[in-house]
Formats: structure tokens, sequence, C-alpha cells
């Protein structure tokens, strides 16, 4: 079954994937704290507050904020779930350039998020299974 990207469906079936795979991933050595504001929801009020953490050593990906995140990053839907889901980093430098994503807090921490995420089988299954979950 799909579910819209961010929808509280959606979260809670990523959840379950990263959960599926959380002993079989590499640890996130870099903390990053980040809110994230998605604006042009397709859905609810059009507008949706999310936050990534791997101060655990372990993507932790909520609705909500943190409070005192390293950055805030505006976005909009679209942009986001290129970047999230499909995993288009080319999207996101692009985005970047020109002006869609605005970025609020330390930047570096923003840029080591392109690195921070290590990779093995795993990860990509769990990007593999999120990617099919999303309408």
């Amino acid at each position: 079954m799909t579910h819209p990207f961010l929808s509280d469906d959606w979260m809670d079936a990523a959840r379950a994937i990263r959960e599926k795979y959380a002993h079989d991933v590499p640890e996130v050595t870099t903390s990053i704290r980040m809110n994230q504001v998605i604006v042009d929801v397709p859905f609810g009020d059009g507008e949706v507050h999310s936050f990534l953490d791997t101060s655990s050593g372990h993507l932790t990906m909520e609705l909500g904020a943190l409070d005192e995140p390293d950055a805030t990053i505006t976005t909009d839907y679209d942009t986001a779930r290129a970047i999230f889901v499909d995993q288009d980093q080319t999207v996101a430098m692009q985005a970047f350039m020109n002006g869609k994503i605005k970025v609020q807090g330390d930047m570096m921490k923003m840029m080591a998020m392109q690195t921070a995420l290590p990779s093995n089988e795993f990860s990509e299954k769990i990007a593999e299974e999120i990617k099919a979950i999303t309408a």
C-alpha cells in the first residue's frame, strides 16, 4: 500500500521499515539535528513540520520539531520528496541554487547531511522500500 509522502500513514510505514533494518545499517557518525518546514503539501493545511536527528547514531525522521536544531530548512513538497524519497542529489543542488531551499542555522551541518548517512546493502533496501510505499 502506498501513502502520500510525509502523511501520518507514510511516517508510520517508513518508521517500521527503518526499524526492521536498524541493526543492519552502519552507525551515523555525524550528529545532525535539522528541522524541516515543507510547504505546498497537497494534504492537511498545506504545511508539514518534520525533523531529522542523527545524534543517537541512527537516523530518526519524525513529524514535529526539535528544540535547538543545528539548522532549519524550508522547501516545497515536490523538492523534499525528490530529495528524501528519490534521493536525487541533483535536484537538491539545483533547488538550493535556485532558492527553493532556504536554510536557517548551521549551513555546514545541512551540507554534511549529503555524506553523513553511510550506505550499505541494507540502507539501499530501506530506500527502495520507502520509495515503494510512497504515493
